[in-house]
């Protein structure tokens, strides 16, 4: 009966790992919600970003201009520089449903957008 016990507690304890091994490759290779901007003549585009509450996403941010950018949040305290032609991203922790600024710090008049979190 002792075996019996043992065989059964080495299979469950198994049966849980292969479970979280398998779970976590699977949660840990999804896709990140992604949303392109591209910086084009001091314009970001598209200037409104609709994204889920509570969710990671990813911004690729494309330079497709002659000159650099800066593409900048400071409510979401991201800031990054690209050079024409280059691409680049950054990551957006989960948000709570609000409307969150972005704009271009090199061109701050016309290179402006947001961000709404539904």
């Amino acid at each position: 009966m002792a075996m019996w016990t043992d065989w059964l507690r080495v299979s469950v304890v198994g049966l849980v790992a292969l479970w979280l091994v398998l779970g976590g490759a699977q949660a840990h290779g999804a896709e990140l919600l992604t949303f392109e901007v591209v910086a084009q003549d001091g314009r970001l585009i598209p200037d409104t970003l609709r994204v889920p509450a509570k969710t990671r996403f990813k911004i690729v941010i494309r330079n497709q201009g002659s000159d650099a950018v800066e593409f900048e949040s400071i409510e979401l305290r991201k800031e990054k520089v690209l050079a024409p032609g280059v691409t680049s991203f950054v990551v957006i922790a989960p948000l709570k449903p609000g409307t969150y600024r972005y704009f271009d710090e090199f061109h701050p008049d016309t290179g402006q957008g947001r961000i709404i979190v539904e």
